[in-house]
This record gives structure tokens, sequence and C-alpha cells, in this order.
């Protein structure tokens, strides 16, 4: 795997941001950060603990930010 996609959205509940990203149909990956900084921390210790060997780790992280914004008129 050369680059994995995470889906980065705000945490309106608690603050900070959630991000997950899918490695197989049937496996996931979420974490979370209060900042963007402490978020690719984060992100980089997930996928430390999930793939087991090293040479499986995807060389590069794509943040994608979803940002959803409801108004009324």
């Amino acid at each position: 795997m050369k680059e994995i996609v995470f889906k980065v959205e705000e945490d309106t509940e608690d603050g900070g941001y959630v991000a997950e990203a899918y490695t197989s149909d049937n496996e996931h990956i979420i974490t979370q950060g209060e900042t963007i900084d402490e978020l690719k921390y984060m992100i980089k210790n997930a996928l430390e603990c999930h793939f087991d060997n090293p040479l499986e780790m995807p060389h590069k992280v794509i943040m994608q930010f979803i940002r959803q914004e409801v108004f009324a008129f």
C-alpha cells in the first residue's frame, strides 16, 4: 500500500478532529486529536499499530477534510 486516505471531520460534540480510513472492505482505522498537528501524530501512531510489517505501511497519508454546513432559509 503506497498511500492511505483519511477522511477528517470536526468533532462537534467534544471538539477536535476525528479521522477514519479503510484498509480493506472490513477493516478500518479511526483516531482523533484536539489539533491538526496532534491528529497527524495520532494517525502515524495508529498506522504503526495497525501494520505489523513496516514494509506494508503506506508511505503517504492523504487527509480529506469533510465539512458539512447546514442553513435554513
